[in-house]
């Protein structure tokens, strides 16, 4: 049960652009967090290197490719509590309760459907 009530949903997204904008943003975010261990800080360090070497396959497939993995394993990898709480910094977790959790709202709408006749 308890598992249920700390259940967070992630609100739509505005798109490709705007999700690699908060991504990048909250790599930064946990870069500069204290708490996250230093030797999991190389891993997106890393891959901006390895992007900067000359290729060792040539072709920009490998580079995006050892950049996206080196980014997904570093938030991955962080602790699931300080991902959390930058991303409720950021504003892309919104708590909420499962329905049929026994809680009642006693506030109603009630609102009126109008059919369009053709």
């Amino acid at each position: 049960m308890s598992e249920q009530e700390n259940r967070k949903i992630t609100p739509a997204s505005g798109g490709i652009f705007n999700d690699l904008s908060t991504r990048i943003k909250l790599i930064f975010r946990l870069l500069a967090d204290s708490r996250v261990n230093p030797l999991l800080k190389l891993l997106p360090v890393g891959a901006l290197i390895y992007l900067l070497v000359p290729d060792l396959i040539i072709g920009p497939v490998d580079d995006a490719l050892v950049v996206w993995l080196g980014s997904f394993l570093f938030v991955e990898l962080c602790p699931p509590g300080i991902v959390q709480e930058h991303l409720e910094a950021l504003g892309l977790v919104v708590s909420a309760t499962p329905m049929g959790s026994g809680e009642t709202d006693d506030e109603v709408i009630e609102g009126v459907f109008w059919e369009k006749k053709e």
